[in-house]
């Protein structure tokens, strides 16, 4: 039986937290964009940004989260599960219902005063909004842990196969998980070829940097050739959407060429600029991607309902609510570690836990 490439590291690596800081600016900046795009019923500059992004967006966050879980998938089941799941599933219950007691008197207001009990109650079975990865991320971690001793490059082809097979149903779960599985399994079964690669470009800037500019304008010119309507479709879709054209880029085989050569990418731009001094800001966003991830819908939300109202260009108002997207977040956890205050917002308590070993680990660690 074949298992797969262990990631080299324990500690951290600096290029995989700025790897991880990359991809939760590109989060934050998508949903930022297409909020403010919606709001403002235009789109502007940045979204060519957000759309350039698409193929490698959320792959690259997979493939970073499947990196070093060689080091601890065959740890016993119940310490598994503990940090693997259930870490998860406290942040998810406790940030869905955060938000849902913002959202909640809108949604009665619109679809009445039972509505926002019923979309609460789905949201455990549909991924609700923003969060919806970290809904997926422990099915990724306990798949990949009872398929661990099958051969990689079967599980790889199947996982693939799901990508590249038009699955459109209707279930963000199902959809969701086809779509990005392989990126997962992807880290975590060539975490070492991938470790390798990263040395080798940071070794090799100027061959980095040549690659790259070969990647770029081939990944822009997938994603942009399209028909002028389906572009304008593309450019105001929404997150998750099933059904819609996106050119070039969302051809089978093509979507997982570009994912995957997208994430590598990403690996690389990270692996040129993760020793500079001036990138240690971006390093830690990445430690703290979670932070950010979990939080940034609130700053979002009301830095784009005061943006809107200042006359801007539908871009600049994009880039200026991910700015506070992003901010927020950080404003507020510096608030918490300074005060000792709702510390459970962003540190998973005792109380929370299945595993009798906690030692030091109750603090949150971003998406491993």
């Amino acid at each position: 039986m074949q298992t797969a490439n262990r990631a080299p590291f324990a500690d951290r690596v600096g290029w995989v937290d700025a790897a991880k800081g990359i991809c939760i600016i590109f989060v934050v900046m998508m949903h930022s964009t297409l909020g403010v795009g919606k709001a403002m019923h235009d789109h502007g500059w940045l979204h060519y940004v957000v759309e350039f992004a698409r193929p490698f967006r959320m792959p690259d966050f997979f493939l970073i989260s499947g990196l070093f879980l060689g080091l601890v998938i065959d740890r016993p089941w119940m310490r598994y599960l503990d940090r693997k799941v259930v870490h998860f599933v406290y942040f998810y219950v406790l940030w869905l219902t955060i938000q849902f007691a913002f959202k909640a008197p809108g949604i009665a207001i619109e679809e009445g005063a039972a509505a926002p009990l019923h979309h609460y109650l789905v949201a455990f079975v549909e991924p609700f909004g923003t969060l919806w990865f970290i809904y997926i991320l422990p099915i990724f971690f306990v798949l990949t842990r009872l398929v661990k001793n099958l051969p990689v490059v079967l599980v790889f082809a199947a996982a693939a196969a799901l990508e590249i097979l038009p699955i459109e149903t209707g279930w963000m779960l199902a959809d969701e998980f086809a779509s990005r599985f392989v990126y997962f399994f992807a880290g975590y079964a060539f975490a070492a070829n991938i470790f390798r690669i990263a040395a080798w470009l940071q070794a090799r800037p100027v061959v980095a940097l040549a690659i790259l500019a070969l990647w770029a304008p081939v990944n822009g010119w997938l994603v942009f050739t399209s028909t002028p309507a389906h572009l304008a479709h593309l450019l105001t879709a929404e997150l998750g959407q099933s059904g819609a054209t996106h050119g070039l880029a969302e051809l089978p085989f093509v979507s997982l060429a570009l994912g995957l050569a997208g994430a590598l990418a990403v690996v690389a731009i990270a692996a040129l600029v993760a020793d500079r001094r001036w990138s240690r800001w971006l390093s830690w966003l990445g430690a703290h991607s979670i932070v950010i991830y979990l939080a940034f819908f609130l700053p979002m939300a009301i830095s784009r309902a005061l943006l809107i109202r200042t006359g801007l260009d539908t871009g600049t108002i994009s880039a200026l609510v991910t700015v506070a997207g992003i901010l927020g977040p950080v404003m507020l956890y510096g608030l918490v570690q300074l005060t000792g205050y709702g510390r459970f917002l962003f540190e998973r308590p005792a109380w929370a836990r299945i595993d009798a070993r906690r030692g030091g680990e109750g603090r949150m660690v971003a998406a491993e």
